[in-house]
């Protein structure tokens, strides 16, 4: 006798999507007025556009626009904008009501009993759209064909470059809130000081700086989201590369060090990265280079200002490492923007501070300043040389958010710092 289906069990399977009000709106560090202006800031794209609405993809677009900050594992993500400004986070259902709770307007949770139930509780929410607009440089050439085929009557329009220019430009909560991430990163990095001496490991002194940032986080907020604050602490041939990963090498004296504390608070993300030395700088070469990039970076702090390209800024700079003969050792980029940003998502790339990008500065724009050399292992003063500020632009100027010290005054290291 073959067994016959549950009928219960078929109709739920053939459920596309769920509605999770579980509990109560969450905390959220920004007002509804300062997501009322960025869904503004979204209507104004589309008026320009001609959209009906957009379908956005991107882990920084989703979070500045509806607060919520998803963990994809393999699913797919959108937040919905229509143009009467009304917004719609479509988030997987293993997530329950969270998406919800963290959203500022609507949530609804799409089933994984098919594979197009989240294309198919999209379109049911924007049947009759004829222009929607996506960010390109998210959508991969299969998802976009995906999606273009379950909004059968819509062209697909390319918004993400207006969108990057509008988070580019800060409002004053958005500065007051990095402000506070960048206070937590110099606690984590004054941790990182006190913890280093001869035959301790990477790793300990990158879980003790972890730790101190995150409860730091913790006494600020009723209810936050702790995760993906972390720290890389590197020592010797591991401070090469600005992102290579902690290891568990002990610290030996004599040895170039790097601090990078990296608190992400709400989706907002900000870095504090110092170069140290543990005990003794061995070599005269390596004080030079050291004090050097101390030279260009103070210089480049000075050119953050109203007005300056971001080309400007690091032909400026590149002369005076060339003066140095030490132009051949720069890494990457002198700076970039930051706000919503992380190191798996979100990059405002028309503000980096590059020979190639022409944006001119303008207040209300948060920019870091962070020269880097790598000098290859074999050659006098080898390892990786680098320091970061975080800084505002004002008016008139700029305003250093970091103000953590820098230089062979301050970050030799011999287990004793105060």
């Amino acid at each position: 006798m073959t067994a016959q289906p549950d009928p219960s069990i078929t109709a739920f399977q053939a459920t596309t999507e769920m509605t999770w009000h579980n509990g109560e709106k969450s905390f959220s560090v920004f007002s509804q007025a300062e997501y009322d202006r960025r869904i503004g800031m979204a209507q104004k794209c589309m008026e320009k556009h001609q959209l009906d609405a957009m379908v956005l993809t991107s882990y920084q677009n989703i979070c500045y626009f509806t607060g919520f900050v998803y963990c994809a594992f393999g699913r797919p993500y959108a937040a919905i904008i229509k143009a009467d400004g009304t917004c719609t986070t479509v988030a997987a259902n293993i997530d329950g009501g969270h998406p919800w709770r963290r959203s500022q307007q609507e949530a609804v949770n799409y089933t994984d009993w098919q594979r197009t139930n989240y294309l198919q509780t999209i379109a049911q929410r924007i049947p009759h759209a004829t222009r929607v607009g996506v960010e390109y440089d998210h959508l991969t050439v299969e998802r976009h064909k995906m999606l273009g085929d379950a909004l059968t009557n819509a062209t697909l329009v390319d918004v993400a470059p207006m969108l990057m220019w509008g988070r580019a430009v800060k409002s004053q909560e958005e500065i007051d809130h990095i402000a506070f991430c960048a206070s937590v990163a110099n606690i984590g990095g004054e941790v990182v000081r006190q913890s280093v001496a001869p035959g301790v490991a990477e790793h300990e002194v990158a879980l003790a700086s972890t730790a101190a940032m995150t409860r730091a986080i913790a006494n600020q907020y009723p209810y936050a989201e702790l995760m993906d604050t972390w720290t890389w602490f590197q020592s010797g041939i591991n401070t090469d590369g600005a992102h290579n990963p902690v290891t568990n090498r002990r610290v030996q004296a004599g040895d170039i060090l790097s601090l990078n504390c990296f608190p992400m608070v709400f989706g907002y993300y900000v870095a504090l990265e110092r170069t140290l030395f543990c005990d003794h700088i061995p070599t005269p070469e390596a004080r030079h280079i050291w004090e050097v990039t101390c030279n260009v970076h103070r210089r480049g702090m000075e050119l953050l200002v109203p007005g300056k390209t971001c080309a400007e800024i690091a032909h400026e700079l590149n002369a005076i490492f060339a003066e140095h003969d030490l132009l051949k050792y720069r890494s990457f980029g002198y700076g970039h923007s930051f706000g919503i940003l992380s190191h798996y998502y979100g990059r405002e790339a028309g503000v980096e501070l590059r020979e190639d990008i022409d944006t001119v500065l303008e207040p209300g724009m948060v920019v870091s300043m962070e020269p880097m050399l790598t000098i290859p292992e074999g050659l006098p003063g080898a390892g990786g040389y680098r320091e970061h500020d975080i800084l505002v632009i004002t008016e008139d100027g700029n305003q250093n958010i970091t103000n953590f010290p820098f230089g062979p005054e301050h970050n030799i290291l011999n287990g004793s710092n105060s």
